[in-house]
């Protein structure tokens, strides 16, 4: 009996410690698959082309905010709004040839006349009541000066930016700025500034919301747009660049 009572007890300790390596074992594998798919999704991350490098979401490179939601669309019926407002704008005075100044006069040339009928119209008719009240409009000194200071940044910063360009420290973003004021001056003969800054208007409210949907396929046509770019630019950089002929400097400054 006392040998019985050892065999079973040896048999109990033996299956108790194949469970507990069983356990550890387990533990060890999900551990292991958990720090795998911790360090996974950087990996991929840091695999991922984004065009221009980005590397924050399209909400936050436009700024955040209730601007970079009407551009994306988050809510439909703002967005399309604005974008509404801004087309009949733009048929209004490009198309219609409508002027600013002439459509403020006439708006508050209405608007006071009819205020004014309005006003003789109730004490004419009934004298014992009241005319109607006109509500004060006024424009609040807050808003005003943190867009004024806001604005005041931007117009600084460019400043710097065209400061650092034209110093001479960065030929590439120098080469880049001067491409690009070169564009635009030949955009800019096509069409006046507002029929400009309406394509402009309309490209903010249709290129952000195109790429943030097919965000995936865009940046895999970039990449290999750039590589074949990149391909392109080492050809013609062993064709035709390596052959100019260059002086030797280091023998003048040696000199």
């Amino acid at each position: 009996m006392a040998e019985h009572a050892e065999d079973s007890g040896s048999t109990v300790e033996s299956v108790m410690h194949k469970i507990a390596e069983k356990l550890h074992h387990k533990d060890d594998s999900s551990s292991s698959d958990s720090d795998n798919e911790k360090s996974s999704p950087s990996s991929v991350k840091a695999a991922v082309y984004r065009l221009f490098g980005r590397q924050k979401p399209v909400h936050k490179v436009l700024g955040g905010g209730k601007p970079a939601d009407v551009f994306l669309w988050r809510n439909k019926k703002i967005s399309a709004s604005v974008l509404g407002g801004a087309t009949a704008a733009w048929v209004l005075f490009e198309l219609l040839e409508y002027h600013f100044l002439t459509l403020v006069c006439h708006c508050l040339i209405l608007s006071l006349s009819l205020l004014f009928l309005w006003s003789n119209a109730t004490t004419f008719i009934n004298k014992s009541q009241s005319p109607p009240r006109i509500p004060e409009v006024y424009i609040p000194e807050d808003p005003v000066l943190q867009f004024a200071s806001a604005l005041r940044i931007e117009i600084n910063s460019g400043f710097s930016v065209l400061r650092d360009i034209a110093s001479g420290r960065d030929l590439k973003k120098f080469l880049v700025v001067i491409a690009g004021l070169w564009v635009l001056s030949i955009v800019g003969s096509w069409c006046n500034f507002l029929t400009l800054f309406y394509i402009v208007f309309v490209l903010l409210h249709t290129v952000p919301v195109f790429y943030e949907k097919y965000e995936d396929k865009v940046d895999s046509f970039a990449e290999k747009a750039m590589a074949e770019i990149k391909k392109q630019y080492v050809v013609f950089d062993a064709k035709v660049l390596s052959k100019i002929p260059r002086g030797p400097l280091k023998d003048k400054k040696r000199a």
